[in-house]
């Protein structure tokens, strides 16, 4: 019935998110409204984690990549679960820091990193630095040297894998802004020029090839072609890599269509090619490196609306206007992303009109979705839109001078506050 089964629907009629009724969320916090099931959370965790045990005899870490959902206390969640974080930028890093995680266990991605951030980087104890290109190499090991340090460099590979996602989020293939291609030599010139700098220490390779990926092929295909590399490396420059960072891009259920594996799916068909790789070839087994983001938090989350205007244009449409939109989820304007909606105080009753909600910003594409089913609805009502977890609250706006959402945590029914909402003088804040 719905695509992400910590919701359900309570005696009243009202739908529910690990046992905490929306509707009361709605009405105490406020809305648009960001809530997050710590639950679910904390569970997806510990399913990465126990496939790291089983496939690889624990010789591996699970990085949360944070660009899906960054705020102090996913990171002091990822800290209790003994989850290590990708990170990609100053804010990312500070906040971590701030929030009392363990930053050896940080992984610093970015394909134009500055100085500055690389010193932060270093000032807060990040344990391994992804290199993306030859300008990154050269700035790290002079920083590096000036230190009088050594810093653990991965670098980011571009497997030529076309992972049959969206083009914006397609990161694997050669025409990409991302890494070092292999089809022009450009990767393996760059490991024999980490391997010649004095004050870099090359740890290994990453790999990334897109997001909201549903089958193994392009996992599978893309770590045949990673464990090629390194025994290529291990033949002609007698290195053996000490580290594999496979990347994450795992799907979730957006809509009742979408057919993920269970994550455990993906990792054993990687699983099985490392391993059988690595005991053909006489290669010691990398430690391996994953980091799922959207698959840990996006079905944990929903955003609670409350309808405004109701417009029919007969025979044309029905749009359902509600106080968000782009500015707490851009990913229809940018992605055409398909969601479920379910109006929250009426859960119980069937889906009988197909409706566009639109957001409230001034643009005319500013919507959550078109054409979607959802149950007749008035001003006033409460609408959740599901599987928002990833990406709604990381790529939110203030665009038309809005206010972000708030962002709640509920955990077996009780719930608390983890980001309050911002205020009209948090907007004029940097204002001069």
């Amino acid at each position: 019935m719905f695509v992400s089964e910590n919701l359900n629907i309570n005696e009243k009629g009202n739908l529910t998110i690990n046992g905490a009724d929306t509707t009361v969320l709605a009405q105490k916090y406020g809305t648009p409204l960001y809530v997050m099931d710590e639950d679910m959370i904390r569970n997806n965790c510990r399913t990465y984690i126990k496939s790291i045990e089983k496939y690889y005899d624990g010789r591996g870490m699970v990085c949360f990549a944070s660009k899906a959902f960054s705020c102090k206390e996913i990171y002091r969640i990822m800290q209790q679960e003994n989850i290590g974080i990708d990170v990609v930028s100053a804010g990312e890093i500070y906040t971590a820091y701030k929030a009392g995680f363990d930053m050896s266990k940080a992984v610093f991605h970015g394909n134009n990193k500055s100085a500055e951030e690389v010193n932060m980087a270093l000032d807060t104890g990040v344990g391994r630095i992804v290199a993306d290109n030859i300008y990154e190499i050269e700035m790290l090991d002079r920083i590096a040297g000036e230190r009088k340090i050594s810093i653990p460099v991965l670098l980011r590979i571009k497997p030529g894998v076309d992972a049959h996602t969206h083009s914006f989020i397609s990161t694997g293939q050669i025409d990409s802004k991302f890494g070092f291609a292999l089809e022009t030599g450009e990767a393996f010139e760059a490991v024999k020029k980490v391997l010649s700098c004095n004050n870099l220490e090359f740890r290994g390779l990453h790999c990334h090839i897109g997001s909201s990926i549903l089958d193994t092929r392009g996992f599978v295909a893309a770590a045949e072609i990673m464990m090629t590399l390194i025994s290529k490396i291990k033949d002609e420059l007698n290195y053996e890599v000490k580290e594999l960072n496979l990347g994450g891009g795992f799907g979730i259920r957006y809509v009742q269509s979408d057919d993920p594996l269970p994550y455990d799916e993906y990792m054993n068909a990687v699983a099985e090619v490392v391993n059988k790789y690595c005991a053909e070839n006489n290669i010691n087994r990398p430690f391996i490196i994953i980091e799922p983001g959207r698959s840990i938090v996006g079905s944990a989350g929903i955003t609670l609306y409350t309808v405004g205007g109701r417009k029919t244009i007969p025979d044309i449409r029905t749009y359902i206007s509600v106080d968000g939109g782009m500015c707490d989820n851009p990913r229809y304007i940018l992605y055409q992303a398909e969601y479920d909606a379910i109006v929250a105080n009426k859960a119980s009753e069937p889906k009988s009109e197909r409706v566009t909600i639109a957001g409230r910003c001034c643009e005319t594409g500013d919507m959550i979705g078109e054409n979607m089913p959802l149950q007749h609805c008035e001003p006033g009502d409460i609408i959740a839109v599901c599987a928002t977890g990833a990406y709604n609250y990381s790529m939110s706006s203030n665009y038309n001078r809005l206010c972000k959402p708030a962002v709640v945590f509920v955990n077996s029914g009780s719930d608390r506050l983890a980001v309050r909402r911002q205020t009209l003088d948090d907007i004029i804040s940097n204002d001069i």
